[in-house]
């Protein structure tokens, strides 16, 4: 929320033909603030701090508080969820999971990000809240050096069965590496299409051998319903692909090279994980810290799922899967 005093810097570095994103680093705010503020006031040759002032004072007086601030019971529930990493999305879908009969625990995630947004910063760290990306606006996608297959033999996604793109059918994963510090450090992420479950896999190195023995060991015991098939990205890590459809009785395809949409699930749980092992740091190779960080993405509601979390999901497929079995 802009003071007064930020008003009156905002008139000072107009009049003195400052950008906003100047403006905005001399009153410590967001420069998108800045522009919005100086939009509502009429522009860069009508703006006045006194008037802006006047207008945003009288536009806070609403006769009531918004639902998060007038409810605790709500509100409790909301940061108790925000403590768990849910989004505003998740969240809204996942209380009316939580709460079917009581119509007061209801509430949009436009609300939930319209209350955060407005929030003081030193308010927000004591409530120990943040939005999961930790950015303040949004970046443009990066692009990606361009790299060839060295693979032996390799089936392609288009030999992969009808049955695994309408995720109907269960027991069809998406595979890929996701990568620490300089290169010296790796885990597996393996997605299922249908629950969007994930299995973080521990790698001692990213040579084909170690990449395919871990991946084979750590879905192995899984029913034969639910070890249709994998996909993987182009890289030479999944070189020894034929020892894993022997070693696991699963068949592996081959997203085409630079087509990330083509295991889409994959990427953007790669993503996620990316907040709990951010770009630069260490890959632990430690079991029980990365079933940590898959059992907190795993416990998440999804929107696609009805707001069921992919945990709750794939224990049904799970079950399902050995009783067919036996």
């Amino acid at each position: 929320m802009l003071t007064v005093e930020d008003r009156e810097e905002i008139t000072r570095g107009i009049a003195e033909g400052l950008c906003g994103k100047d403006i905005a680093a001399l009153i410590g705010r967001d420069s998108s603030v800045v522009s919005r503020e100086i939009h509502r006031g009429g522009g860069r040759g009508f703006y006045r701090a006194v008037r802006s002032q006047r207008a945003a004072v009288k536009g806070r007086a609403r006769p009531k508080l918004c639902k998060l601030q007038a409810d605790t019971l709500l509100r409790a529930a909301v940061l108790r969820l925000l403590r768990k990493r849910y989004s505003p999305d998740q969240i809204a879908g996942r209380l009316v999971l939580e709460y079917p009969d009581d119509e007061t625990m209801r509430i949009s995630h436009e609300a939930i990000y319209t209350w955060i947004y407005a929030l003081p910063v030193g308010e927000l760290a004591a409530l120990m809240v943040r939005l999961r990306s930790g950015r303040r606006q949004r970046k443009p996608a990066q692009g990606r050096t361009p790299r060839t297959p060295n693979i032996v033999a390799p089936r392609w996604i288009d030999e992969r069965p009808a049955d695994a793109e309408d995720r109907q059918v269960p027991g069809h994963w998406e595979g890929d590496l996701i990568i620490g510090k300089n290169g010296g450090s790796a885990a597996s992420t393996l997605v299922e299409r249908t629950s969007r479950y994930l299995i973080l896999v521990p790698l001692a190195a990213r040579d084909t051998t170690t990449v395919t023995r871990a991946v084979a060991d750590h879905i192995t015991g899984l029913p034969d319903t639910l070890r249709r098939s994998l996909t993987w990205d182009c890289g030479g890590e999944m070189a020894a692909h034929a020892s894993l459809t022997l070693a696991a009785d699963i068949n592996v395809f081959f997203a085409h090279p630079h087509s990330p949409w083509e295991r889409g699930t994959n990427e953007g749980t790669n993503r996620w994980i990316r907040e709990y092992l951010p770009k630069g740091t260490v890959i632990p190779n430690d079991a029980e810290q990365l079933a940590a960080i898959a059992e907190s993405l795993n416990d998440r509601p999804r929107r696609i799922l009805g707001y069921k979390k992919p945990k709750e999901v794939f224990a049904e497929l799970l079950t399902s899967g050995i009783a067919s079995t036996t």
